[in-house]
């Protein structure tokens, strides 16, 4: 039995994940902020799947923690987890002094695209693109993750594509995702509503220009992604995930439109059917726990 442990902004996901991989148990509780409330909930997830399980953590085989932000994974540091309030944290070392067993630390993205890969029983090659407040892809080679020689392999949102674009948090201009994240809507489209790119649809659906502008962008820009990691990588399966993917088959839809269109116009697009190779991932479904809990493999 392996344990795995997705810490989000609000929310935390642990999964309990037999020796076929599938899902034995499963419990979800509100993220803590800060440095030492960030290692209670790690713990407190622990102890709640041990109740289930009946396992000690050195009862499991491994334990994974999936966090965002910049993730050392041999040390097991963390920094720039900005939306937990870490700037640097040794949460390896000291969910390893709590527990009494090695922990294994993945960024996030990384973590989600193990799992999606494992879930969805896929081969060769994968990109999970992550569209959340950002954007960022993890890819997977042959069952195994592919972090490139610093661990930066798949930040594609920060490939410019506009000189005269937005000023992208990184500091550059026209990044990918100014126009094709949940902060790059939200910047475009001041609203009330929790998530803004739902406003942006519904606005798009009543007729609104400068919605379907938006709208038009975000596909694009999704699109972009897609034609980047094919054209770097040669994946065969991009999956899309993040708070975005809850669009479902009204976003999928659009992008498929933008790639289709592409192929209209391009030969050599055309002969790289990328359609065929998008994807929604499997809604509710726990992929960074997943992922997290076999990263102790990889």
């Amino acid at each position: 039995m392996r344990l795995g442990i997705d810490i989000g902004g609000t929310k935390t996901d642990a999964v309990a994940v037999d020796e076929s991989g599938a899902l034995a148990q499963r419990v979800r509780l509100a993220t803590g902020f800060g440095h030492a409330a960030v290692v209670e909930t790690a713990v407190t997830a622990v102890s709640r799947i041990g109740e289930l399980t009946g396992l000690t953590p050195a009862g499991f085989q491994s334990i994974g923690v999936g966090v965002p932000g910049m993730v050392d994974t041999v040390s097991g540091h963390v920094a720039h987890a900005v939306n937990l309030g870490l700037e640097r944290l040794e949460l390896g070392g000291m969910l390893a002094g709590r527990l009494g067993v090695g922990v294994r630390v993945e960024n996030d993205v990384k973590a989600a695209a193990l799992g999606t890969y494992h879930l969805l029983r896929l081969s060769g090659t994968m990109a999970f693109l992550n569209l959340g407040t950002g954007m960022a892809a993890g890819i997977v080679v042959d069952g195994r993750l592919w972090r490139g020689s610093t661990g930066i392999a798949g930040e594609i949102g920060h490939i410019p594509v506009d000189p005269a674009g937005a000023l992208c948090g990184c500091g550059q201009r026209g990044c990918l995702e100014t126009v094709a994240s949940g902060s790059g809507i939200a910047r475009q489209w001041p609203t009330d509503d929790p998530l803004p790119v739902r406003a942006v649809f519904a606005a798009a659906s009543d007729g609104d220009r400068e919605a379907q502008a938006i709208k038009a962008r975000l596909a694009a820009g999704i699109a972009s992604a897609v034609r980047i990691l094919v054209l770097t990588v040669d994946v065969g399966t991009v999956v899309i995930g993040g708070g975005l993917s809850h669009l479902g088959e009204r976003l999928l839809g659009d992008v498929h439109e933008v790639l289709h269109d592409w192929e209209r116009t391009s030969p050599f697009l055309a002969s790289l059917d990328l359609p065929a190779r998008v994807r929604l991932v499997p809604e509710g479904t726990p992929v960074a726990a997943l992922g997290a809990a076999l990263v102790g493999e990889n």
